[in-house]
């Protein structure tokens, strides 16, 4: 059964509701044949019960709650996980498939060329790791940083507000709760976010002000358990940032 956790959290479903999700993630492939009443039959339940399952997971109906988890259901298009060379091969199509070259200059005018104010990094589970990965590299680069996970007091967040320029944030799924809740304070507070989640919609890519999408192998591994290309394209990406950046310094300094 598929790991649907970060889908539904939050989101209040009853256990009718969780039954049926996992329903129409078993039968992907022909659930739209079926439509509406057919999903509500074979689930001993009625088509207004579906429809409204769909709203609460945040989709206007049913076909449109359909076209979100194909996605999330599927195997990413034109990634053949069973091929050993494409699974190991990074490409550049792969960041500038879902971001633009003026997303990456965005990023680097305002959060790396922040001067007094800090830069907040937050980010759980795995996706921790990949949080402390750039905040060792924002570090050696001299930038003021905070780094916060899970475990930490909101405290680190809430007490430091007025000194946070650029609010960052890891999330795979990007549906975590406590991501989503520090992202409201941030925005209502005025500042900067920016979300590096997987590619397919999420709230927290919603929410911020700059989102990266990185291709998500298995979206519904919420657990992280398959092998996933995800963490290593990200911090690739990561890598890419800071060298348009120093490369950015290197072009002041030769035309001074």
């Amino acid at each position: 059964m598929k790991d649907i956790s970060k889908l539904i959290q939050g989101k209040k479903l009853s256990e009718l509701d969780v039954k049926i999700v996992h329903y129409i993630i078993e039968n992907i492939d022909n659930v739209l044949e079926k439509g509406v009443r057919g999903v509500a039959k074979d689930n001993y339940t009625s088509p207004s019960t579906v429809i409204r399952l769909s709203k609460k997971l945040g989709y206007t109906g049913f076909i449109d709650l359909y076209y979100q988890l194909l996605p999330m259901v599927k195997k990413t298009e034109g990634l053949q996980l069973d091929n050993d060379e494409a699974f190991l091969s990074i490409s550049q199509q792969d960041f500038f498939k879902e971001n633009r070259k003026e997303d990456i200059d965005q990023f680097v005018q305002q959060v790396l060329h922040l001067k007094q104010e800090y830069i907040f990094i937050y980010a759980t589970g795995f996706s921790a790791i990949a949080a402390e990965y750039l905040y060792k590299k924002l570090l050696v680069l001299g930038k003021k940083t905070v780094i916060a996970t899970g475990t930490d007091s909101i405290g680190v967040f809430e007490n430091n507000l007025e000194d946070i320029g650029a609010f960052i944030v890891i999330s795979k799924s990007g549906e975590t709760q406590q991501v989503i809740d520090k992202l409201l304070v941030a925005k209502d507070q005025g500042i900067f976010t920016i979300t590096f989640t997987k590619e397919t919609a999420n709230r927290a890519a919603e929410l911020s002000d700059l989102n990266f999408k990185i291709t998500d192998n298995y979206k519904l591994d919420d657990r992280n358990m398959l092998p996933n290309s995800f963490f290593p394209r990200l911090l690739m990406l990561v890598e890419f940032i800071f060298k348009t950046y120093l490369d950015g310094l290197q072009k002041k300094i030769a035309n001074k």
